[in-house]
């Protein structure tokens, strides 16, 4: 087995572990899969550009946000059914999480009870919701979330209608077995476990469960039914950020899901600036999509991200080795992240600005 150094390195053991239509499931796009590959080039454009004799002797990673403190300002991003790849699923990855001193965003679709990763968790937890026609779902589980003692909500607001995803068209992608997302009752999501060849069953799912006519209006009454803070992911543009800000967003995460949704949208590091710009420090910023490295997440911190989170990478942890896993991933990203802070010359996260940065990415390239 190739030695384990950094979170790349977790991605093949994990691949020979997963079944190929979850792997298809986990690591797939929309359409053909543009955005993906421009998330990753983004990062791969930027520059950095170190300082030298500045007597960083020691390097301070901490963040803080919503009250709670954190080791790193890298964090997991929420993904669903974790239980596809690891028997103990989000309860493993909240531990891994823990040990790493890491936000977890649990998803909506999380295949263990809120409260089972709440008990599991000695991190900060917040939890991700999507917009369905019932609003009594999402009204429940923030309230359970809540109780929990999560930290806030996460709104997608990117899915009016699911992106295309081909492979899980090709492989007539089904949510089997004794998986499910528990926290949701299950007629809700019967259509996600019904198979039908040529054709994904989440997509199915997602077409007759969402509610595709959510406006910036509706957002007061998610606010009216929690006193977590509202952060909203799936921010691209300045005008989304602006409008963000005057509905009493909390926070925003420039995000394109991972490449999943809009192929050929704009990469999340390509708009950060824009929105960062935008919001003018009104509130936090965070960014998801293509960071792999501690130097990534160093470009996205420098150009304005409060916090970066990691979407596929656990996941390649969770697969690979569990918790030990999950918290691998996240460790050793965070210690390239310190090394890059080091050899750039900036002690803490507070030293970080647009001049870490040679060229600010221009996103021509989507």
């Amino acid at each position: 087995m190739t030695q384990i150094l950094t979170a790349a390195d977790y991605r093949n053991p994990a691949q020979r572990l997963v079944e190929p239509d979850v792997w298809d499931f986990i690591e797939g796009g929309a359409e053909d899969e543009r955005t993906v590959a421009a998330n990753l080039r983004a990062f791969d454009r930027v520059r950095l550009r170190p300082r030298v004799l500045a007597g960083v002797s020691e390097v301070d990673t901490a963040v803080s946000l919503f009250g709670r403190d954190y080791a790193t300002p890298i964090g997991v991003a929420p993904t669903a059914y974790q239980r596809l790849i690891d028997a103990d699923g989000e309860v493993a990855t909240a531990k891994g999480a823990g040990a790493a001193g890491a936000l977890f965003v649990v998803a909506m679709f999380a295949s263990r009870t809120i409260e089972d990763i709440a008990a599991a968790s000695s991190s900060g937890l917040w939890l991700q919701l999507y917009w369905l026609r019932r609003r009594d779902v999402l009204q429940s589980m923030a309230e359970r979330a809540e109780a929990a003692g999560y930290d806030a909500i996460m709104l997608t607001v990117d899915v009016p209608r699911m992106g295309r995803r081909w492979r899980d068209v090709r492989n007539g992608f089904t949510i089997g077995g004794d998986v499910a997302a528990v926290n949701i009752e299950a007629g809700v999501m019967a259509a996600a476990h019904e198979r039908d060849e040529g054709s994904s069953a989440v997509a199915r799912h997602t077409a007759a469960t969402f509610d595709p006519g959510l406006v910036w209006s509706d957002l007061a009454w998610l606010r009216g039914r929690t006193r977590l803070p509202l952060v909203l992911k799936g921010i691209l543009t300045a005008e989304d950020a602006t409008l963000a800000v005057a509905h009493g967003a909390d926070a925003i995460v420039v995000s394109n899901h991972g490449g999943r949704q809009l192929d050929g949208a704009v990469a999340s590091l390509d708009a950060l600036a824009e929105v960062v710009g935008a919001v003018g420090g009104a509130i936090p910023v965070l960014l998801d999509g293509g960071v792999r490295r501690g130097a990534d997440a160093l470009a996205a911190l420098a150009l304005g991200a409060h916090m970066v989170l990691l979407g596929r990478p656990p996941l390649w942890g969770l697969a690979a080795g569990g918790a030990e896993g999950v918290a691998g991933v996240l460790r050793a990203t965070t210690d390239e992240l310190a090394h890059a802070m080091a050899l750039a010359g900036r002690a803490s996260l507070a030293d970080l600005d647009r001049t870490v940065v040679r060229n600010q990415p221009t996103g021509g390239d989507a």
